[in-house]
């Protein structure tokens, strides 16, 4: 364990070019402290960038450490011998999944959050009916990717063929030069990130039939059920699979004969390219230790911090 756990630490290095918990000198903010610190609530995916942010700017140390439940899988640690008196502040990192936070962020229940997708319909509609606004920006990027069992010989669809399978006009997976053998795709829940860029950026409005939902939870859920289930297809995001996921464990498909790897992200040549967001209401206080944040993760100088979590900085 300490050799996976040294290679991911050797990884983040190499990407980043800088020691565990090395910190960037113009990543601060002048003043905050752990009384201050803002209200932050994120997506499930982005928890971990959030703790690490708080751990950088308040100067708390971490490690890597194996998942006690999901082997293969790792988790950011915090030292709270570095938390002066009490975890209080920890109270102020939320993780209530992206439709969770932007619900929280329009009625004022946060101050800022950091979602894998921007606002969704349901979440504009709430927002107006509270007289609302939000002020968006996209701070990282991200691959909307789809995963099949290891077995599985297919190794690339076309977004017609995803459209396809998920509209039911595809359902064997020798149709698509695989086995034959019936496919089973997977969906999310209603209203999370994963879901949500499904029905837009690769259904692109299409109404999916009623697929029997099947509860996968967590990131790691899809993973655990297509390493068991060989006529399987489900849909995660390269920042989780890349970063988190034991090598190996299941199939990351191509699109239209584009892998998803950290440089085709980069450069947006993976069809299902997405972005991260940090957002914080209109009416913000523009000296709050808030905004100052939202201003520093919009900057340059967050860009070193965000390369170290894992995704792309744009």
């Amino acid at each position: 364990m300490k050799k996976a756990i040294g290679a991911i630490m050797l990884l983040m290095c190499v990407l980043t070019g800088c020691s565990k918990g090395d910190l960037p000198d113009p990543f601060l903010i002048e003043g905050i402290t752990m009384d201050n610190y803002p209200k932050v609530d994120c997506s499930t995916s982005t928890s971990l960038l959030q703790t690490l942010i708080a751990c950088k700017l308040l100067g708390v140390s971490y490690d890597w450490e194996e998942n006690l439940i999901f082997s293969g899988y790792y988790d950011l640690i915090i030292h709270y011998e570095d938390l002066p008196g009490s975890r209080e502040f920890l109270d102020n990192l939320r993780v209530s999944t992206t439709h969770g936070a932007f619900t929280n962020l329009i009625n004022g229940e946060v101050d800022l959050i950091v979602t894998s997708r921007s606002i969704s319909r349901d979440e504009k509609v709430h927002a107006e009916e509270k007289g609302v606004t939000l002020l968006e920006t996209p701070i990282a990027l991200d691959g909307f990717i789809f995963i099949t069992h290891k077995s599985n010989p297919v190794k690339s669809l076309t977004k017609e063929q995803i459209q396809g399978i998920y509209m039911g006009e595809i359902n064997n997976w020798k149709e698509v030069g695989g086995d034959d053998l019936a496919i089973t795709p997977y969906i999310r829940e209603p209203n999370s990130g994963s879901q949500e860029k499904m029905e837009t950026i690769v259904m692109k409005g299409l109404e999916m039939p009623k697929w029997e939902y099947t509860s996968l939870i967590g990131m790691g859920g899809p993973f655990e059920r297509l390493r068991s289930d060989e006529s399987g297809i489900c849909y995660s995001l390269y920042y989780y699979n890349s970063f988190f996921v034991k090598p190996d464990l299941v199939n990351q498909l191509a699109i239209d004969g584009v892998a998803p790897t950290k440089e085709a992200v980069r450069n947006r040549s993976y069809p299902y390219t997405t972005e991260v967001y940090t957002a914080i209401r209109s009416d913000i206080d523009r000296s709050s230790k808030a905004y100052r944040l939202y201003q520093l993760l919009c900057s340059d100088k967050a860009k070193k911090i965000i390369e170290e979590s894992g995704y792309v900085a744009k």
